[in-house]
C-alpha cells in the first residue's frame, strides 16, 4: 500500500462515518462497534480535558471526534504527498497534527456549544398524570388504545385505557388520571365533574 493509498483511505473512512453519522444521527450501529456522541474509550488525559470530560459528560475520544481526525490526518496527509516535495515522515507528523487539530476543535464544539444544553429529565417535567390527551386509537371496555400528548414541547403517545371501563372513540379529547406500568388510565375530558 502507499502512502497516497493510505492517506485517501483514511479521508475516505472518516467522511464515510462523518456522513453515516449524519444520516443516523450519530447512532449507527454495526454489530457490537457503535458510532457516534455515546462512544466512550477511557484514557488518561490532561487535567483540562479531565475537568472538561467531567463537566460535560463527554470524552476526548468519541466517534466525532475519531471521524474528524480521520478526515483531517487523510485529507492533509494525501494532499501533502500528492502536491509536496515533503518527505514522508514530516507529511506523516503535519498531518497527524492536522488530525488532532481537527478532532480538538470538534470536541471543543461538543464540550463548550452543545453538552452545556443538555439535562436530565426530572420525574416532575416526564410526569403524565393530569396532562390532557387526544385518543388516537379507540378504547375500549377491555382493550387498549394510544393517546397522544404534548409535553416540553414534543408530541408523545402512550398505550392507554380507560380508567372507567368505558369506550372512548378516536379524537376524543381525555385526561390521565394514573400511569401505572406503561400504560395511561385516562376518562374522557367532559365526562369529568365540574
Amino acid at each position: 500500500m502507499t502512502w497516497e493509498l493510505f492517506y485517501l483511505v483514511c479521508f475516505s473512512l472518516g467522511l464515510l462515518l462523518c456522513v453515516l453519522s449524519l444520516f443516523t444521527g450519530g447512532h449507527a450501529h454495526a454489530g457490537h462497534f457503535h458510532l457516534g456522541g455515546h462512544t466512550h474509550l477511557h484514557v488518561p488525559h490532561p487535567a483540562k480535558v479531565a475537568h472538561s470530560h467531567a463537566s460535560t459528560g463527554v470524552s476526548p475520544i468519541n466517534g466525532f471526534t475519531l471521524t474528524a481526525f480521520l478526515c483531517w490526518f487523510g485529507g492533509i496527509g494525501y494532499l501533502l504527498r500528492t502536491h509536496s516535495g515533503l518527505l514522508a515522515p514530516l507529511i506523516l507528523l503535519i498531518s497527524t497534527l492536522s488530525g488532532l487539530a481537527g478532532a480538538a476543535l470538534i470536541f471543543w464544539f461538543l464540550a463548550s456549544v452543545l453538552m452545556p444544553h443538555e439535562r436530565a429529565l426530572t420525574a416532575e417535567e416526564t410526569e403524565i398524570t393530569g396532562v390532557v390527551g387526544r385518543v388516537t386509537g379507540p378504547l375500549h371496555p377491555d382493550g387498549t388504545g394510544e393517546i397522544i400528548y404534548t409535553q416540553l414541547g414534543a408530541r408523545r403517545s402512550v398505550p392507554a385505557r380507560s380508567e372507567d371501563g368505558t369506550t372512548i372513540d378516536r379524537g376524543s379529547e381525555v385526561v390521565v388520571l394514573r400511569y401505572e406500568r406503561g400504560i395511561a388510565y385516562v376518562r374522557a375530558w367532559n365526562d369529568l365533574d365540574p
